[in-house]
């Protein structure tokens, strides 16, 4: 039998293509380290809040992740979906709002916290300028007075309307809680609902001149039509009262005690998902976003540029305007993965 053999010259070519199509093979994979792997992520139901999820899908998919399309959910569900493995991230869950649902679903031992997404959440209660200078009102326990609540008084039964959260929601538990604290119970009527449905009825109370009490959190629009200092006015708590007695933690702003924690919005990863997956740990362990950015964004939303497409718009012009921050981000999660390989 004769062997088939072939020049040297021919065989140093073969091994130099075999080895720059795996140098090529390797710089590739480097660039995409979750190449061939899926990623579900997990949103609220808040619409608004979509905008920072869009951020973090464009990272992962700059990864080469397969991501598929976000689950939606309200915040307990949310965040059983993460543990459970239904979802393998969310950049929505609150640090000390949603630590309860966080505690139940597992916590460090089904999810890992892998940053500060969003720091600087508001929340608390507003009434109209107008009103509040007019009657002196500076405190939440003000409408213990009948001829104070009577002022915010909507159906006739004598007692404050306030609009609330959405039922299931975590402010929703405090706001409950308050009401028993500050002893509102016989004087406060809390409307929940569709929060921002109750909120444009709010909203068209206030342009017909009419007192207005509600709860609402920063960053979202409603900051930018019902204005801080010139409609509307925060109302200060006597001394905080959480539902869960942890009473420590900073409820201050700008020197006013608003009954709410001053509030992180987390990366949470599905905890198998983080560990076998160390570039999109480390991209979320740096990813984050103003409060600022996230309410500018809103009102656009606000304004008529709501639909997915146009969030998906607003997110890659938000990353284009911080192009170098994001690059940095996306080549020290590359770094990750090449380091956690060898």
């Amino acid at each position: 039998m004769n062997r088939l053999t072939f020049p040297r010259k021919f065989m140093h070519c073969i091994t130099g293509v075999a080895l720059t199509c795996l140098s090529a093979y390797s710089i590739a994979s480097a660039d995409k380290p979750g190449e061939g792997i899926k990623v579900t992520p997990m949103f609220s139901s808040v619409a608004e809040e979509r905008f920072r999820g869009e951020i973090a899908i464009a990272g992962l998919k700059e990864l080469g992740y397969e991501v598929q399309e976000p689950k939606e959910a309200e915040y307990a569900t949310m965040t059983l979906a993460v543990a459970y493995g239904d979802a393998d991230f969310t950049v929505q869950m609150n640090e000390i709002l949603h630590a309860s649902f966080y505690e139940k679903a597992g916590g460090n031992d089904t999810m890992m916290k892998a940053g500060a997404f969003m720091p600087g959440i508001l929340q608390g209660y507003l009434i109209d300028k107008k009103t509040a200078d007019k009657y002196h009102i500076k405190y939440i326990t003000d409408l213990q007075k009948p001829e104070i609540a009577k002022l915010f008084d909507s159906d006739g039964d004598g007692k404050a309307d306030m609009t609330g959260c959405n039922p299931g929601w975590g402010c929703e538990l405090v706001i409950a809680h308050h009401m028993k604290a500050y002893n509102l119970e016989k004087t406060v009527n809390v409307n929940q609902g569709s929060y921002f449905a109750l909120m444009a009825d709010t909203i068209t109370k206030f342009k017909e001149g009419k007192p207005i009490l509600y709860y609402t959190w920063i960053p979202q629009w409603i900051s930018n039509v019902l204005v801080e200092g010139r409609d509307v006015v925060w109302l200060e708590v006597p001394k905080t009262d959480l539902p869960d007695g942890k009473n420590d933690v900073n409820t201050t702003y700008e020197g006013k005690n608003l009954g709410f924690a001053i509030d992180t919005a987390n990366s949470v990863l599905n905890k198998e998902f983080a560990e076998k997956n160390p570039a999109a740990l480390k991209f979320f362990s740096l990813a984050h976003i103003t409060a600022a950015d996230e309410s500018a964004q809103n009102l656009k939303m606000q304004q008529g540029e709501n639909k997915p497409a146009d969030i998906k718009r607003h997110a890659q012009e938000w990353i284009s305007a911080h192009q170098q921050e994001y690059h940095e981000w996306i080549e020290a999660a590359r770094n990750s993965a090449t380091v956690a390989a060898k």
